[in-house]
């Protein structure tokens, strides 16, 4: 949490929640901790963002957490969930849905195999 993310009513601003989300997504998506730092994916876009506040989050010294996991699984998309929280309360629940895209045609693209088997690692 960084200063800048606070409104001035003292609680984190509604569109910074999205910040946090793009962070939890970089770094589960960016490097691949169990194939020697590979890059798990080639080209991804956010098709959807969906998301609920719970309860206003004041700016304060301790970490919140985005906890991730992947709830639906389609040849070319697939869908993530996301609560932002502490050990105490759920600040915001949220849901993307991200596209695989080919970004040299500017198309989307199916998943590949190994982006599928990687997917199905955070799926409950």
């Amino acid at each position: 949490m960084r200063f800048a993310d606070v409104d001035s009513q003292g609680h984190v601003n509604n569109v910074r929640f999205l910040d946090y989300l793009e962070d939890a997504r970089f770094g589960m998506f960016h490097i691949d901790p169990h194939n020697a730092g590979d890059q798990p994916f080639k080209g991804l876009v956010v098709t959807r963002h969906e998301i609920d506040y719970r309860r206003p989050l004041g700016f304060r010294a301790e970490p919140v957490r985005v906890e991730t996991w992947v709830t639906e699984i389609r040849p070319v998309r697939f869908t993530l969930a996301y609560e932002v929280r502490d050990d105490d309360a759920v600040y915001v629940t949220a849901k993307s849905v991200l596209a695989a895209y080919d970004v040299e045609r500017a198309a989307p693209r199916r998943l590949s195999e190994s982006e599928l088997a990687y997917l199905v690692r955070f799926s409950p």
